[in-house]
Parts: structure tokens; C-alpha cells; sequence
């Protein structure tokens, strides 16, 4: 990416402060890569090229950036400051590279979106499709990753756009002060369901009262699926007995099949495979349910590409979850932005 900036002369005895994107991608760099070595290797540059350009920075801003601690170099909190306005100031670039694009008459363009498993088999498949079609021009690069892992990404600017959950009165929630200063926005709710073997005495009813399940062995899910396990069962006054963890929810279905035990799963997982035949899936009782959040950086809706792909994924998760999934009950609900954030 080409330096953007502007440096105010030295000549008068003042110290120039102008700063460019490539100065802070070298801070981004270093805070990463633990050390000058690394940072010149991401970057592409000599080890001598990378500390000769930090210590003009250093000159420029009059703060010290960087210390050694042994062979490692950290960030001061002068470089954490800066390395904090790296994924904005990124972004406010791409944004502005993609108008001109549209200008231009283009549609192009690359993002770079994380999403948890079961988005894998669900959501990304019909993005893939619906942008081949819609937009060709763009780009999309996908990695799976669990919400916290996800928003991460988003913050140190390896993803444009992140596809997550969470569960309510999650006290780990990824998305309240490790999100902060994110852009946090609800695109919809997946209904979390009950799946029992075929034979259980519960399989012919609907809203089953998990009270009643208190003394089956139960098959616990990813992390954040089995903390909200606990709170349900506790809601339900008793602690579940988890005889199995697996986040494969293909696993998950095949244990229940042959008797092991029953569990949760979220709509979405359950529509990512054809349904077990030894299995039978249940409402539970106040429509438990996960909600799903797009996280970016702020002001990511003003690059042409990441809007585009936004958009999309707002459009087919309706055709995943049903259409009272949306913020607003209905397939085309408003976003709804994260109070929080």
C-alpha cells in the first residue's frame, strides 16, 4: 500500500509529526511480531531498513515507540497509540480507494471475512454463490475462527468483517470491551434446539421442559455453547452431567443417534448436515437462541467491496434461520447496532 500523509518542514526549529499508513503499519508490525526482525519480515524490508525507519518516527513524534526487553521489542504507550489507529486509519483508505473504484465504473475488490463453524456450512457457500453472481469482481478470502478469535482479527486488522455469536448473560462475551471501538451490529438470531434419540419418551412433544432431562448424561458443545448448557440447566434447577465435549456437531448428532446422551445445538448447525436419522430435534420452552453479530471497524460500510458482502450475508441468513430470525422480526429487519460498542 502507498504512504498517504502529509510532513510538516523542520526548517523552522519545530518537529515534524506528520504521520502515513506505512508508519503505522510498521508499529502494527512490531506490537505482532514481538521484534524488529519479524517486523521487516512481514513487511518485506531489511532489518536495518526497519529500525532506520523507526527511529525517524521517533525523531518525528519526539516519544520513544519501541523498547527491547532481551531480544524481544515491545511497544511503549506512545506505540500502542499509534498501533491502535493502524486498522482505522487502513480502513479509511480502503474506503476511499473503493469510491474511486465505483467512480471508475469497478467492482472490485478483496475482503477478508472470519466466521465460526457452522457459518461454514451454511452461510459461506450461498455468499460464495450470491457474490460470483452479484458482484464477480470481488474478492472474498474466508477463515473459520471462533467469535473471540474472530474479533481479534477484526482489531489487529487480519479481517474486514467478522461473522460471530453470543449467548445472553455470557460473562465472556466477546463482543462487549474486547470489542470496543468496533463496529458491533446485529444481522440474527439462531434458535438453539434440542436434539434427542429418536426413541427418547420426550421425542413427541414440543417445548420440552429441560427439567425433565436432569438425569440424562448430556453432550456438551463448543465452549460458549457449554457455558449457556450450564446457565439453561441451572435455570431449570440442576447442574447437567456432561459425559462428552465435542464442537464437531456432526459428532454431536451421531452420539445422540446411538444413545449417548442428549444435547443443543443451534439451528444452524443442525441445517448444516442432512438430519441423523436416529435423531429427533425439539423445540425448547422461551425460544433459547444465539444471537449473530457483523463486526468491522468503523467506517468498514464506506468500502464498496465490504458493504457489498455485508449485504449479502444480511440476505441469505433468513433462508438459513427462517425469516423471524432478522433484528426486527422479519427478513429485512434494520440493523441494529451494539449499545455497547
Amino acid at each position: 500500500m502507498r504512504g498517504y500523509g502529509c510532513r510538516v518542514d523542520d526548517t523552522d526549529g519545530t518537529r515534524a509529526s506528520g504521520l502515513d499508513i506505512q508508519d503505522l503499519r510498521l508499529i502494527r508490525a512490531v506490537a505482532d511480531g514481538g521484534s524488529i526482525t519479524a517486523a521487516a519480515a512481514v513487511l518485506g524490508y531489511s532489518q536495518p531498513a526497519v529500525s532506520q525507519h523507526l527511529k525517524r518516527l521517533e525523531a518525528r513524534t519526539g516519544l520513544p515507540l519501541v523498547e527491547r526487553v532481551g531480544r524481544r521489542a515491545r511497544l511503549t504507550e506512545a506505540g500502542r497509540v499509534l498501533a491502535r489507529h493502524a486498522p482505522a486509519v487502513a480502513t479509511a483508505l480502503e474506503a476511499a480507494q473503493g469510491d474511486l473504484d465505483l467512480l471508475r465504473g469497478g467492482g472490485a475488490g478483496r475482503v477478508r471475512l472470519a466466521g465460526f463453524p457452522s457459518a461454514s456450512a451454511t452461510v459461506l457457500p450461498r455468499l460464495l454463490a450470491a457474490l460470483a453472481q452479484k458482484h464477480p469482481g470481488i474478492q472474498l478470502q474466508y477463515v473459520e475462527a471462533e467469535p473471540p478469535e474472530a474479533v481479534d482479527a477484526v482489531r489487529d486488522g487480519r479481517a474486514d468483517l467478522a461473522l460471530t455469536f453470543s449467548f445472553p448473560g455470557d460473562r465472556e462475551d466477546p463482543h462487549g470491551e474486547s470489542a470496543r471501538g468496533l463496529s458491533v451490529q446485529v444481522v440474527g438470531h439462531d434458535d438453539l434446539l434440542l436434539v434427542l434419540p429418536a426413541a427418547h419418551p420426550a421425542a413427541g412433544e414440543e417445548g420440552v421442559d429441560v427439567a425433565r432431562l436432569a438425569e440424562e448424561n448430556w453432550i456438551g458443545g463448543c465452549p460458549r455453547c457449554r457455558r449457556h448448557l450450564l446457565e439453561l440447566c441451572a435455570r431449570a434447577g440442576f447442574a447437567p452431567r456432561i459425559t462428552f465435549e465435542t464442537d464437531n456437531f456432526v459428532a454431536v448428532e451421531s452420539l445422540v443417534a446411538q444413545g449417548i446422551g442428549v444435547a443443543t445445538l443451534p439451528r444452524m448447525a443442525l441445517e448444516a448436515t442432512p438430519r441423523h436419522a436416529g435423531v429427533t430435534i425439539r423445540s425448547l420452552p422461551g425460544r433459547e437462541r444465539r444471537t449473530l453479530h457483523l463486526v468491522s471497524a468503523r467506517g468498514a460500510e464506506r468500502v464498496p467491496s465490504v458493504r457489498a458482502v455485508r449485504e449479502v450475508v444480511e440476505r441469505v441468513l433468513p433462508g438459513i434461520l427462517g425469516p423471524e430470525s432478522s433484528p426486527a422480526g422479519s427478513a429485512r429487519g434494520p440493523r441494529a447496532e451494539d449499545p455497547r460498542n
